[in-house]
């Protein structure tokens, strides 16, 4: 493989790995303030146990995700640096907004959070709780903002030509809500919570289906399950809301995304199915007029396809996009279904009679990480051949003095790196939940 192409797995395999953790912060963050503030509000010890228990899993993750976050942005400088050069001032910015009101925010709260039980105020480690959790939102604000600046580029303008040109603000909230930012950021955001819900869910389902911690897994249960039913839906929305902005702003990207060929005409919504890029087809279970209808309302109206762009300007791992992209929405579609029946048993009261049940729930917990991960692939695919949509080319972004062999030995290094963070994180998971909420000191 070439440069350009191992630098890409590298930066794909690096930002994979680490974006496991930041939703599960995200989400976890949001379900620890609910728990506490059930807490403070009945008094209960229930609640305050579980409250402990989660904090612990919240810092090993906030831990991992920190030290395998870094690595990114040294990758920015040895693998792109042209790509550096040319969005240098507009991540700068975000970048630097996100490490003062975002990781400074919640890594500075975040030891009052671990440490401050019986050391400060009941009110104070509550409002500490919030702090960190929106810091955490906060975190996902400015790092979002600087990818949808990349997929639709608002309030800058090119200084320099040719290899010298750069992108230099000249509207700094226009580029914080460019055309793509809120609907991208809101879908992150719901997504992260959705990340939390589950995990949260699975935990406390082992634990009803091994009869332990019955009354703090019950109580849990049901928290994160209120989660999961209103972020479930709530993502059918936001992923609406983003697709219409992918048809405005990205239309060979949707194209991609659905497998439309056609230059112009009404365009199939595709439940399933496989892209033939050599032949210019894709075949499959579909609804006929279905995209056209999703998106304009009206089955007949035509949508951009793939054959009205230059070749050159189209995504071209089609297939793997088009997959990645309906792995995601149909991941989507089985937790609604899921946190629904599950409510529903809730209303009859029987929501924890049924064993297949829980068991659903403990395998669920890693089905919102998959639609987390296959959609930013969809997404970061999709966006090709542009490294910044319509102003620089991927091919063109990558260092020139940087070696294959360089590249490669550093992802062989990252592997194994990573392999010991994941094993060790899967260790000291495991331990933390075998041993579960307790009164007793670790």
């Amino acid at each position: 493989m070439n440069t350009e192409i191992l630098a890409r797995v590298q930066f794909a395999f690096t930002v994979a790995f680490h974006y496991i953790y930041p939703p599960l912060s995200i989400g976890l963050g949001f379900i620890l303030v609910i728990m506490e503030g059930m807490y403070l509000r009945t008094g209960q010890e229930a609640y305050k146990l579980m409250t402990k228990f989660w904090i612990k899993i919240f810092a090993l993750i906030f831990g991992i995700g920190v030290a395998t976050g870094i690595v990114m942005e040294f990758e920015f400088g040895t693998n792109w640096a042209t790509y550096s050069k040319y969005v240098g001032d507009i991540f700068g910015s975000a970048l630097a907004a996100e490490g003062i009101f975002a990781f400074a925010l919640e890594s500075g709260f975040l030891g009052v959070l671990l440490f401050g039980w019986n050391r400060v105020s009941p009110g104070v480690h509550y409002f500490s709780t919030i702090m960190v959790f929106i810091g955490s939102m906060f975190s996902a604000v400015w790092i979002v903002v600087a990818n949808s600046w990349q997929q639709t580029p608002a309030g800058y303008h090119i200084v320099g030509e040719g290899v010298h040109a750069r992108a230099e603000i000249t509207d700094f909230w226009a580029m914080v809500f460019n055309p793509s930012s809120v609907e991208r950021l809101s879908h992150v955001w719901i997504g992260a919570l959705l990340a939390g819900a589950f995990f949260v869910l699975s935990v406390n389902a082992y634990y009803i289906i091994k009869k332990k911690h019955i009354e703090i897994a019950q109580k849990g249960f049901k928290i994160a399950l209120i989660v999961a039913i209103a972020a479930s839906y709530l993502q059918l929305f936001t992923g609406h809301k983003s697709a219409d902005g992918v048809a405005k702003n990205q239309p060979a990207k949707l194209a991609a995304l659905e497998g439309h060929f056609k230059a112009s005409g009404p365009a199939d919504m595709y439940l399933l199915g496989y892209v033939d890029k050599k032949n210019q087809e894709t075949y499959g279970l579909k609804i006929p007029g279905g995209l056209s209808f999703l998106l304009y309302q009206n089955t007949s109206q035509h949508v951009t396809g793939l054959q009205s762009f230059p070749e050159k300007d189209r995504p071209s791992q089609l297939n793997a996009i088009f997959q990645f992209y309906h792995i995601m929405v149909a991941i989507g579609m089985l937790l609604i279904a899921l946190s629904t029946w599950a409510a529903f048993q809730w209303y009859r009261g029987r929501l924890f009679d049924s064993k297949w049940l829980m068991l659903s729930f403990i395998w669920a917990g890693i089905l919102p990480q998959i639609a987390n991960q296959v959609g930013w692939f969809a997404a970061e695919m999709g966006r090709q051949p542009w490294v910044v949509y319509g102003l620089l080319r991927t091919s063109d972004a990558f260092s020139k003095s940087v070696h294959a062999n360089q590249v490669l030995f550093s992802i062989i290094l990252f592997g194994l790196v990573y392999l010991t963070l994941f094993v060790l994180f899967i260790y000291l998971l495991n331990k933390k939940i075998v041993h579960g909420p307790s009164l007793d000191k670790e």
